[in-house]
Protein backbone atom coordinates (compact mmCIF):
# COMPACT_ATOMS: atom_id res chain seq x y z
CA UNK A 1 0.00 0.00 0.00
CA UNK A 2 1.62 3.22 -1.15
CA UNK A 3 2.19 6.01 1.35
CA UNK A 4 2.43 9.61 0.19
CA UNK A 5 4.19 12.50 1.90
CA UNK A 6 3.84 16.09 0.69
CA UNK A 7 6.37 18.80 1.40
CA UNK A 8 7.32 22.25 0.19
CA UNK A 9 4.42 24.32 1.45
CA UNK A 10 4.86 27.66 3.13
CA UNK A 11 4.15 31.36 3.04
CA UNK A 12 4.77 33.29 -0.17
CA UNK A 13 3.81 36.71 -1.48
CA UNK A 14 1.38 37.11 -4.34
CA UNK A 15 3.18 36.64 -7.64
CA UNK A 16 5.69 34.30 -6.11
CA UNK A 17 6.37 30.61 -6.68
CA UNK A 18 6.47 27.40 -4.70
CA UNK A 19 7.25 23.81 -5.61
CA UNK A 20 5.46 21.07 -3.74
CA UNK A 21 6.73 17.51 -3.66
CA UNK A 22 4.84 14.26 -3.22
CA UNK A 23 7.14 11.41 -2.28
CA UNK A 24 5.91 7.84 -2.42
CA UNK A 25 7.00 4.84 -0.43
CA UNK A 26 6.61 2.42 -3.31
CA UNK A 27 9.05 1.71 -6.13
CA UNK A 28 6.16 1.10 -8.52
CA UNK A 29 4.93 4.70 -8.09
CA UNK A 30 5.49 5.18 -11.79
CA UNK A 31 2.46 2.96 -12.39
CA UNK A 32 0.15 5.38 -10.56
CA UNK A 33 -1.77 8.35 -11.85
CA UNK A 34 -1.15 11.15 -9.37
CA UNK A 35 -3.34 14.18 -8.78
CA UNK A 36 -3.11 17.30 -6.70
CA UNK A 37 -6.10 18.69 -4.83
CA UNK A 38 -6.46 21.66 -2.54
CA UNK A 39 -8.89 22.66 0.16
CA UNK A 40 -9.36 26.17 1.46
CA UNK A 41 -11.10 26.83 4.79
CA UNK A 42 -14.84 26.42 4.47
CA UNK A 43 -14.63 25.17 0.89
CA UNK A 44 -14.83 21.81 -0.80
CA UNK A 45 -11.71 20.01 -1.97
CA UNK A 46 -10.77 21.18 -5.45
CA UNK A 47 -8.91 19.35 -8.23
CA UNK A 48 -5.83 21.25 -9.45
CA UNK A 49 -4.24 18.80 -11.84
CA UNK A 50 -3.04 15.31 -12.52
CA UNK A 51 -0.26 13.42 -14.26
CA UNK A 52 -0.82 10.04 -15.83
CA UNK A 53 1.38 7.06 -15.25
CA UNK A 54 1.77 6.43 -18.95
CA UNK A 55 3.66 9.03 -20.96
CA UNK A 56 3.18 11.48 -18.13
CA UNK A 57 0.36 13.38 -19.79
CA UNK A 58 -1.08 16.14 -17.65
CA UNK A 59 -4.42 17.87 -17.21
CA UNK A 60 -5.27 21.10 -15.43
CA UNK A 61 -8.47 22.99 -14.74
CA UNK A 62 -8.78 26.52 -16.08
CA UNK A 63 -8.25 27.99 -12.61
CA UNK A 64 -4.57 27.00 -12.60
CA UNK A 65 -3.77 26.32 -16.27
CA UNK A 66 -0.68 28.21 -17.36
CA UNK A 67 0.43 28.81 -13.76
CA UNK A 68 0.75 25.30 -12.30
CA UNK A 69 2.81 22.45 -13.73
CA UNK A 70 2.91 18.84 -12.58
CA UNK A 71 5.93 16.67 -13.30
CA UNK A 72 7.30 13.41 -12.04
CA UNK A 73 10.68 11.85 -11.39
CA UNK A 74 10.02 8.14 -11.36
CA UNK A 75 13.59 7.37 -10.32
CA UNK A 76 12.90 9.30 -7.10
CA UNK A 77 9.30 8.10 -6.74
CA UNK A 78 8.29 11.74 -6.55
CA UNK A 79 5.72 13.98 -8.22
CA UNK A 80 6.06 17.75 -8.17
CA UNK A 81 3.62 20.63 -8.36
CA UNK A 82 5.30 23.81 -9.55
CA UNK A 83 3.14 26.82 -8.76
CA UNK A 84 3.94 30.17 -10.33
CA UNK A 85 2.21 33.55 -10.29
CA UNK A 86 0.52 32.62 -7.04
CA UNK A 87 -2.58 34.48 -5.95
CA UNK A 88 -4.14 34.87 -2.50
CA UNK A 89 -7.00 32.66 -3.67
CA UNK A 90 -4.49 29.82 -4.08
CA UNK A 91 -4.20 29.67 -0.30
CA UNK A 92 -5.19 26.18 0.83
CA UNK A 93 -3.97 22.85 2.10
CA UNK A 94 -2.60 20.96 -0.87
CA UNK A 95 -2.88 17.20 -1.09
CA UNK A 96 -1.44 14.68 -3.50
CA UNK A 97 -3.43 11.56 -4.27
CA UNK A 98 -2.73 8.44 -6.30
CA UNK A 99 -4.55 5.66 -8.05
CA UNK A 100 -3.59 2.55 -10.02
CA UNK A 101 -6.79 2.79 -12.04
CA UNK A 102 -7.50 5.19 -14.89
CA UNK A 103 -9.50 8.14 -13.52
CA UNK A 104 -12.66 8.74 -15.50
CA UNK A 105 -13.62 11.94 -13.67
CA UNK A 106 -11.97 14.74 -11.69
CA UNK A 107 -13.53 13.51 -8.47
CA UNK A 108 -11.43 12.89 -5.39
CA UNK A 109 -13.31 9.59 -5.10
CA UNK A 110 -11.16 8.25 -7.96
CA UNK A 111 -8.09 8.23 -5.70
CA UNK A 112 -7.48 5.70 -2.96
CA UNK A 113 -4.17 6.94 -1.62
CA UNK A 114 -3.69 10.36 -0.04
CA UNK A 115 -0.96 12.32 1.64
CA UNK A 116 -1.43 14.33 4.82
CA UNK A 117 -1.41 17.70 3.05
CA UNK A 118 0.84 20.73 3.13
CA UNK A 119 -0.27 24.30 3.81
CA UNK A 120 0.26 26.97 1.17
CA UNK A 121 -0.44 30.56 2.17
CA UNK A 122 -0.24 33.40 -0.36
CA UNK A 123 -0.21 36.90 1.10
CA UNK A 124 -1.44 39.92 -0.81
Amino acid sequence: QVQLVESGGGLVQAGGSLRLSCAASERTFSWYTVAWFRQAPGKEREFVGRIAWSAGSTYYPDSVKGRFTISRDNAKNTVYLQMNSLKPEDTAVYYCAATRTVPLTLSEDEYGYWGQGTQVTVSS
